[in-house]
């Protein structure tokens, strides 16, 4: 059954600690995100740099975390990794406009809950946070081919270590072929 937006209201006020650290370079989308998820009970504290969130962390450990993966500064997952080492019952989304199989597995391996693509909407964000473990919803709008494609591309490419040599060897394609593939954006 769909969880509505009262519904998650609801559970949100329920919660003794609301407090969320929402961490992304990309101002707009750092506002925009930050207003829809303090109107629907969070307590969001905003970071746009590794840097800012790791002084956010000093003065308060939120209950959960939005988090952007690539940042100016370095890497999401370092932020990941610092809210686990004190707080084992955070919970952690993932941010990216850059998604890839092999970065949601580090993600999720350093602790995330979930990894979401961006531009993601504010109920998909909390759904992702206030998921208990049940059986996620069946997609409404699943990868198509063309994405599923690109994805275990970046996957191999992400095993290789970004080496496009050896990548396009694995692959069995040319190396131009996959330099083309690996500069444009994700398919929808």
């Amino acid at each position: 059954m769909p969880t509505t937006a009262a519904t998650m209201e609801a559970r949100i006020a329920e919660l003794q600690d609301r407090s969320l650290l929402l961490l992304d370079d990309d101002q707009a989308l750092r506002t925009r995100l930050g207003r829809a998820l303090e109107s629907r009970g969070f307590q969001v504290t905003t970071a746009g740099s590794v840097a800012e969130a790791t002084a956010a962390l000093s003065a308060h450990l939120p209950a959960f975390a939005v988090l952007d993966m690539r940042l100016d500064d370095g890497n999401g997952l370092k932020v990941v990794e610092a809210i686990r080492e004190r707080r084992d019952d955070a919970r952690i989304v993932m941010l990216t406009g850059y998604g890839a199989i092999a970065t949601a597995v580090a993600a999720v391996k350093a602790g995330a809950v979930d990894y979401l693509s961006k531009p993601a909407d504010a109920d998909d964000v909390v759904k992702a946070l206030l998921a208990t473990g049940d059986a996620p919803e069946p997609p409404e709008n699943p990868m198509s081919a063309d994405r599923v494609r690109w994805e275990h591309i970046q996957r191999v490419y992400e095993l290789c270590d970004h080496n496009v040599s050896e990548t396009a060897r694995r692959l069995g394609m040319h190396r131009r072929t996959l330099q083309r593939i690996l500069a444009k954006r994700a398919p929808r």
